[in-house]
């Protein structure tokens, strides 16, 4: 992704660029222009060819809790293009944003509008659902990308290693406050003060100062302990004075909040009248920082790509290139492809079956699960299992990869995961290249689901034709009893998808564990591209679906309806 989209955004291409990282265009220059002026047209052109949305989406904030997927539903502001003093209401301020996916497991493609933002409480203010990044464009702009280091904390270097990317060894670390001449080794000092729960002191030698008292409103029997809430942030606290300093000068206010618990918040405020007196950070409630703007987690917290190199989660030549560019500019440009490795050719795994170690993987070309077993051994077998024997050793690995049931060892397991999670990322380069290298096509993860329950994830026109030739059941069910039609209905698939699931024959009389139908999901989801099956399935299979969910759809769009007329009577 990271190669494809570089080339088009270097050739001029910022609409090709965007296709290939997965990013939706929804800006109509001419339209912007008519509505705008063609200044604004102009200057948003100009972000959008210099806009990367492949590092876009490298510094999107992720879901996090087991999952690698982006944060759903969140609305990420880029740029502005008109004073607010211009602006007729607030209503008609439009901004260069994007929105992320709204499921947690859903496509992992993003959109790019210019237009209002929903959640915006006042000029320049959002709600908790969206990140400002109109004074973060290293995060997204290729004229600004080099600052990130400096933005990190220290221009000479990042925290916790070296100028060529070697993690600094525990006896380089700082035993003692550096001082504010040594900037990397002050963040370094703060950093494991506050990780060793030193938080007072750690925001001391930060130079912030810290109250420690909870929020006075809220309910009663909610209790607060700041500490704690504090303790489990990820804060970069040698750069929250100047973020907040940055912001004061750039006219975005003088107060921010972070969202820190439930109800909670972290409120960053002047220590004394002025705003010359430092930083103060203390605990507040919901009512108390109602129309204080929200500061971007990219802005507040430390770097996640310096964090999981600490802990050998990632290299330094794995990361996006422009970050390493900005991070480790002593490294230079790499010989090999950019960004984190591509997918690796299956190894084989040892078993323990029979009391002896088997190897069993895959090869090129067969598909299979090979494993030390004669035709004759493997047919005795299926014939146990087919009675209800329980089996054993190699056989019963062969049967996890088929089933998703059981247990695999840890090796095989790693495999499915990147395989899955290649899916879910909508890398169908990558699912090819494992296919191609000898993967089973016909595993199926923990939840049950085959390859053909996450097409809608991927380029179907190209993986369709080659599963169904391998054998895949179009009928298969995962762990919700869903097939993979009834899937492609309820997470977000292409009419494209369900029509090419239809032409296969897959059937449209199947319900899910909530006995819930494939008209029933369409109505959930106003799926109103897919109208055409919701008749057909009415048609031919009346009646079909739980009887007390059309009750309670029902009730539910008469009490949408009431609140839109309630809306357009406000708007009147």
């Amino acid at each position: 992704m990271i190669e494809r989209a570089t080339e088009r955004r270097l050739a001029g291409d910022w609409r090709g660029a965007c296709a290939a990282a997965a990013v939706d265009v929804a800006v109509d220059l001419s339209e912007v222009a008519e509505r705008w002026g063609r200044d604004v047209a102009e200057a948003l052109e100009d972000d959008l060819r210099h806009l990367v949305p492949d590092l876009v989406r490298w510094h999107l904030p992720r879901a996090l809790g087991g999952r690698t997927t982006l944060a759903t539903n969140r609305t990420v502001v880029l740029a502005r293009y008109r004073p607010v003093e211009a602006d007729e209401s607030r209503r008609s301020t439009p901004y260069l944003h994007l929105t992320t996916p709204a499921m947690l497991e859903g496509p992992q493609r993003i959109t790019l509008r210019f237009r209002t933002v929903r959640d915006e409480r006042a000029a320049g203010v959002f709600g908790s659902g969206t990140e400002d990044w109109r004074y973060a464009r290293h995060l997204w702009d290729a004229r600004h990308t080099t600052e990130l280091r400096d933005r990190c904390g220290s221009r000479e270097r990042p925290p916790f290693f070296h100028p060529d990317g070697r993690p600094l060894l525990d006896d380089e670390l700082p035993r003692a406050d550096p001082g504010p001449g040594d900037a990397a080794a002050r963040a370094e000092w703060v950093t494991l003060l506050h990780q060793k729960g030193e938080i007072e002191e750690a925001f001391a030698a930060a130079g912030i100062e810290v109250d420690l008292k909870p929020p006075s409103g809220g309910p009663a029997w909610h209790r607060v302990n700041p500490k704690a809430i504090l303790g489990r942030l990820a804060l970069d606290h040698t750069r929250l004075e100047p973020e907040v300093r940055r912001l004061a000068g750039e006219g975005a206010g003088e107060r921010f909040r972070v969202g820190a618990d439930w109800r909670t918040y972290l409120l960053l405020e002047p220590a004394g009248p002025g705003g010359g007196a430092g930083l103060r950070v203390r605990t507040a409630d919901q009512d108390e920082v109602e129309d204080v703007p929200f500061l971007a987690e990219a802005l507040w917290r430390r770097l996640p790509d310096l964090d999981l190199m600490r802990v050998g989660g990632v290299e330094p030549e794995h990361l996006h290139p422009l970050v390493r560019e900005a991070l480790f500019p002593a490294l230079g440009a790499t010989d090999g492809p950019a960004g984190p490795p591509g997918p690796a050719a299956p190894a084989p795994v040892r078993v323990r079956c029979r009391g002896e170690w088997h190897e069993v993987g895959f090869r090129a070309g067969g598909g299979l699960l090979h494993m030390p077993h004669s035709d004759e051994e493997q047919q005795r077998e299926r014939a146990l299992r087919a009675f209800g024997g329980a089996v054993a050793g190699c056989f019963a690995v062969q049967q996890t990869w088929a089933s998703g049931s059981g247990r695999l060892p840890k090796a095989l397991r790693a495999q499915r995961q990147d395989l899955f999670l290649r899916a879910q990322h909508g890398d169908t380069r990558g699912v090819l290249e494992l296919l191609d290298a000898g993967l089973d096509p016909r595993v199926r993860d923990a939840a049950r689901r085959t390859l053909l329950h996450v097409l809608h994830l991927l380029d179907h026109e190209l993986l369709l034709p080659r599963l169904l030739a391998e054998g895949l059941d179009i009928e298969a069910r995962d762990h919700r009893d869903r097939t993979p039609l009834f899937v492609a209905a309820n997470d977000g698939g292409s009419r494209a998808l369900v029509e090419a699931l239809l032409a296969a024959g897959a059937r449209i009389d199947a319900v899910d564990d909530s006995e819930l139908s494939l008209a029933q999901i369409i109505r959930r989801y106003k799926r109103a591209d897919l109208a055409f099956l919701q008749e057909r399935v009415q048609e031919e299979h009346p009646g079909i679906g739980a009887d007390w969910w059309d009750e309670w759809m029902e009730e539910r769009e008469y009490d949408e309806d009431e609140y839109d007329g309630e809306d357009e009577d406000e708007d009147s």
